[in-house]
């Protein structure tokens, strides 16, 4: 992971060559920013990431091969120290919300600006925890819910206990999740508090009771 006065290491996956080409160069005006390797399909991604190992993966949504959201899950398990960002054209709702929950740390539209551009860079390398979006208003408002929008417990809570109730122990979750296992100690701490559960089957059952979350195998 990239932090403070270190390199960011940056692959391009686009199949514009033209666009590939400007963002490379945009990129390159940054000399904490180092651009390793740029391919033009999903396959070439993955290879490219196997090859190089970097921290940041630029990746559009459709291009030859496997799409952006193979290609995460394609990284997940062999390169999980590998941040995603998404940058595209489809603003969809329901594709953001299907490549968020399948481990990108950032989704941005190609109408962003340079400056969002390079802070969402930094800041997906420098905390894997961050999540970065830069997405239309609307697109925003249709990602959760009203009924959701209410719930006490945050969204890595939710992602955090519904993985409880698939009877995953705690470094389980935290390699699904890309947090330390005491990451997910802190959450479960926060959902017991806040559901006044004393067990992690009694905050799955009350949180079910709750309907805050649905279809859930009880652990």
């Amino acid at each position: 992971m990239a932090g403070s006065g270190m390199t960011v290491r940056i692959v391009l996956a686009d199949d514009h060559t033209l666009f590939r080409e400007g963002l490379r160069e945009l990129l390159s005006t940054d000399p904490d920013f180092q651009v390793v390797g740029e391919g033009s399909s999903g396959d070439e991604a993955i290879a490219l990431a196997e090859e190089h190992r970097p921290d940041v993966l630029l990746l559009d949504v459709e291009m030859p091969g496997p799409g952006a959201k193979a290609v995460i899950r394609a990284l997940r398990t062999a390169m999980p120290d590998i941040n995603v960002i998404i940058l595209t054209m489809h603003d969809s709702a329901g594709v953001v919300r299907d490549l968020l929950q399948s481990g990108a740390a950032a989704y941005l539209v190609k109408n962003i600006a340079r400056d969002q551009l390079v802070a969402a860079v930094r800041s997906v390398s420098r905390n894997r925890e961050n999540v970065v979006l830069s997405i239309p208003r609307e697109t925003m408002d249709a990602l959760e819910p009203p009924a959701q929008q209410a719930s006490p417990l945050s969204a890595r809570e939710l992602d955090v206990l519904r993985l409880v109730a698939k009877a995953m122990s705690n470094a389980q979750i935290a390699a699904a999740l890309f947090i330390s296992e005491g990451t997910v100690k802190r959450h479960l701490t926060n959902i017991y508090g806040k559901l006044d559960a004393v067990s992690r089957v009694d905050a799955i059952k009350k949180a079910a009771a709750a309907n805050l979350i649905t279809g859930l195998e009880q652990a």
